[in-house]
């Protein structure tokens, strides 16, 4: 009877106890360990206005097949849900307006698709992009911040892309990688696009044939993501050992040795395999001693944190027909005072069906772009600068009925130049380590559906070695 350590039970953790259970059989037992106090990570439905609502990650890329692919399997397609028809605005050059179509994270296909939000110098920066010496990557990886100053300008990046970039990632476009935040972009100069506009051009979706619609972007659980994880969880038919955290990992001739609890007295658990779904910091000190090449790459991540704000307004209020905005970095009030938030999701603008339990309005507000002054504020202080936030951006005055404070330090890995290669110095150290596999938002991806495709990964790489040895 195999015994399997699942570290870490956020969809990453969860996804690879569930997937482990379907490959291992009834008779495998499978140990799911994380320091806090439930699971699900960075997935967290809370209770707002007598309605359940995620002030974690809000929703997933529709158009990656894992999650929904995932929801079915579970029986849980049913609750999947899309957005309605309102389209968000973004707040750059000291106005709010439409965010344009004919971009890529931001990059526009041409100068006309960005002429709302761009000055006229913007503007012809985009245009003249193409007649620019041609662009060559060369197999190399370069800062998104820095590439896109110099062939499109600064306004592109401050804009557009770091809104977008930011509500991702948390941080800088100066401080991220093109080949792992933008890969489809990469791939379009790689095969021979020679500026960013063709590349774009070359990125984008085909349209939908003629008489049909686009498929839907985005998806998310009408209950929340708790509905995800509650099924996982009893799939997994898993034992948890919650607020225990996993203390250090030692290899045995066949398995691994897990010391377990508090420092001064841990218990230890022997295991034929372990899937390590932590965050960067943990899966370096974990893997230190017994993996110290992993340990290694895993030390050269960066993290970021966030905030996300929660709030109920009363029914009466009038919020504009926009799924939301994004804030470019740098705006102002009429003031003068900087704006906080990075973004306003005005949740039951653009998910129908999030109303409170007497009609309130639900609307979320991030913040944090990678300075960690950003988040010193106390919760009431960072919930007064917010609502002051909404006031300027929307009119909005109205207190809100409930309100809701959630910090996420050390969120967002940051996907910086090389993060390829990082990776697979990671996964190369790994696999010559037997019985150990690794997952979760570090390596491939920090969206749902990347982290639910590296947790089946894993599951399936610790049940191959089982069955092999």
């Amino acid at each position: 009877m195999a015994r399997v350590a699942v570290i870490g039970g956020g969809v990453a953790g969860m996804t690879a106890a569930h997937r482990l259970r379907k490959l291992l059989g009834e008779h495998a037992e499978i140990v799911v360990f994380d320091q806090a106090e439930r699971t699900g990570g960075k997935l967290y439905t809370a209770r707002l206005a007598d309605r359940d609502y995620d002030l974690g990650a809000e929703a997933f890329l529709a158009r990656r097949p894992e999650v929904p692919r995932l929801a079915a399997e579970l029986g849980l397609d049913e609750e999947l849900v899309h957005p309605g028809s309102a389209s968000a605005t973004v707040r750059a050059g000291g106005g709010s307006r439409s965010l344009p179509a004919g971009m890529l994270m931001g990059v526009p296909a041409s100068g006309e698709a960005v002429s709302g939000v761009l000055s006229e110098s913007g503007v012809r920066a985009v245009e003249r992009e193409e007649s620019l010496e041609p662009l060559r990557l060369s197999g190399g990886d370069v800062s998104v911040g820095a590439l896109l100053r110099e062939r499109l300008g600064s306004e592109v990046v401050e804009r557009l892309v770091e809104p977008l970039l930011g509500g991702v990632y948390g941080g800088s476009a100066d401080a991220l990688g093109l080949r792992a935040t933008m890969p489809t972009l990469a791939n379009a100069l790689d095969a021979g696009a020679e500026s960013l506009t063709a590349a774009v051009h070359a990125a984008m979706p085909e349209p939908p044939p003629p008489g049909t619609d686009r498929p839907p972007v985005f998806g998310a659980f009408r209950q929340g993501y708790e509905t995800l994880l509650d099924e996982l969880r009893k799939r997994s038919r898993a034992s948890f050992e919650l607020g225990r955290p996993v203390r250090a990992l030692r290899p045995l001739a066949r398995g691994w040795s897990l010391s377990i609890g508090s420092a001064p007295s841990p218990r230890t658990l022997d295991v034929d395999a372990v899937v390590l779904a932590v965050p960067a910091p943990a899966a370096r000190k974990l893997l230190a001693d017994p993996v110290p090449d992993a340990a290694d790459c895993f030390g050269r991540l960066q993290l970021a944190s966030m905030a996300v704000i929660g709030l109920a307004l009363p029914s009466h209020v009038e919020l504009p027909a926009a799924s939301g905005v994004l804030i470019a970095r740098g705006e102002r009030h009429a003031d003068g005072t900087p704006f906080t938030a990075k973004a306003f999701t005005f949740s039951s603008r653009k998910w129908p069906h999030l109303r409170g339990g007497e009609g309130e309005l639900l609307v979320r507000a991030s913040v944090g772009r990678g300075d960690p002054a950003e988040l010193r504020p106390d919760d009431e202080e960072l919930l007064r600068r917010v609502r002051a936030d909404l006031a300027e951006l929307t009119g909005v005055t109205a207190a809100p009925s409930q309100s809701r404070v959630v910090r996420w330090g050390g969120g967002l890995p940051q996907y910086g130049v090389g993060h390829p290669e990082i990776v697979a110095g990671i996964e190369d150290a790994v696999s010559r380590a037997p019985g150990l596999a690794v997952a979760g938002a570090a390596l491939h991806g920090v969206g749902v559906p990347a982290c639910v495709g590296t947790g089946e990964s894993a599951a399936a790489a610790i049940a191959d070695q089982l069955a092999a040895s």
